[in-house]
C-alpha cells in the first residue's frame, strides 16, 4: 500500500515530466512525439549554462550563510542554555516569523533596503554614505539575503536535534583529558553534527535551488534562476522544455545529493 502511495504521488509525476520533456511543441498546444531538441536546446545554449551557473552560485552562499548561521544558533540552544524548557521556548520563537507566508517575509525587506529605506536613511543622515547604496536592493545581494532569512530555520532544526543527542558525558571526558573549548567543539561536537548539518545541507540547497519567487522579486528581474526560467517557459506554454528543465534540475539535485550521502551518513539521523 505504502509502495503504491509513493509510485501514484511521486514516480509518476516525474516520471510524466520525462515523457513530456519528448513532446513536441508550438505556441498553441503540445503534440505526443519523441524528439530530443527540448534537451539540445537546453544544453546547447549559453543563457542556460550561465543560468545554473547563477543558481549554484545562489545555493553555495545561502548555504554557506545558513549553516554558519545555523550552527552557531543551534550551539547555543543545546550547550548554553541549562534547562530544557527554556530550549524549547527560545527554538519556538526561532519559528515564529516562519509561520507567516514567505512572499511576506520576502517583500518585508524592501522598506528595509530600498533607495529611501531604512538602512540607506541610516547611513545618509549619520553621515556614513554620501548617497544612497544602489545595490542594498534588486541585486544578488538582497537576493542571497531575503533567501537566508527564508531558509535558516530549515539548517537550525536538524543541527539543533542533531546536537540535543550528543551525550554530555563525552565533552566532560574531552574536558577532563585536557581538551580546550576549540578542540571540544572541533574534534568532538562538529564530528557528531555531521548528520544534521548534512540534512540541513539538502534541504538548503534543494529549496534554493527551485525558488523562482525570491530571485525575481528580490533581483527586480536583473538576476535569474533554473527555476525561475521554467516559470517563464511555461508562461509561454513551452511545456515540454520546461520539463527538459526540470528533468535536468533534478539530475543535477540528485547529484548534489548523492555526494552530501557519500560524504556523510545520514541514516543514524533518520
Amino acid at each position: 500500500f505504502l509502495a503504491l502511495i509513493l509510485g501514484f504521488f511521486l514516480l509518476l509525476p516525474i516520471l510524466m515530466i520525462v515523457v513530456v520533456s519528448f513532446w513536441d511543441y508550438d505556441f498553441a498546444q503540445m503534440y505526443p512525439d519523441f524528439v530530443t531538441f527540448n534537451y539540445t536546446e537546453t544544453l546547447g545554449s549559453w543563457v542556460t549554462w550561465q543560468t545554473y551557473l547563477t543558481t549554484l552560485k545562489y545555493a553555495f552562499l545561502v548555504w554557506a550563510i545558513t549553516l554558519f548561521l545555523g550552527f552557531w544558533g543551534s550551539y547555543f540552544l543545546a550547550f548554553h542554555i541549562r534547562t530544557t524548557t527554556m530550549q524549547m521556548v527560545l527554538f519556538l520563537i526561532c519559528t515564529v516569523p516562519f509561520l507567516t507566508s514567505n512572499i511576506i517575509r520576502m517583500i518585508s525587506w524592501i522598506p528595509v533596503l530600498g533607495r529611501n529605506g531604512l538602512i540607506n536613511s541610516a547611513l545618509v543622515n549619520l553621515g556614513i554614505v554620501p548617497a544612497p547604496i544602489e545595490w542594498l536592493l534588486y541585486s544578488d545581494f538582497a537576493v542571497v539575503l531575503a533567501m537566508v532569512h527564508l531558509y535558516t530555520l530549515f539548517m537550525v532544526t536538524p543541527i539543533f536535534n542533531t546536537l540535543m543527542r550528543i551525550d554530555k558525558s563525552l565533552i566532560e571526558a574531552a574536558r577532563d583529558a585536557g581538551a580546550s573549548g576549540w578542540q571540544i567543539l572541533w574534534n568532538v561536537v562538529i564530528p557528531l553534527a555531521k548528520p544534521g548539518m548534512a540534512i540541513g545541507t539538502i534541504f538548503v540547497v534543494t529549496l534554493v535551488m527551485a525558488d523562482f519567487s525570491t530571485v525575481q522579486v528580490m533581483s527586480g528581474g536583473q538576476s535569474a534562476s533554473v527555476a525561475l526560467m521554467m516559470k517563464n517557459q511555461m508562461s509561454l506554454l513551452q511545456y515540454p522544455a520546461a520539463a527538459a528543465n526540470a528533468v535536468v534540475l533534478l539530475i543535477v539535485v540528485l547529484m548534489m545529493v548523492a555526494a552530501i550521502l557519500r560524504v556523510v551518513d545520514i541514516r543514524k539521523e533518520l
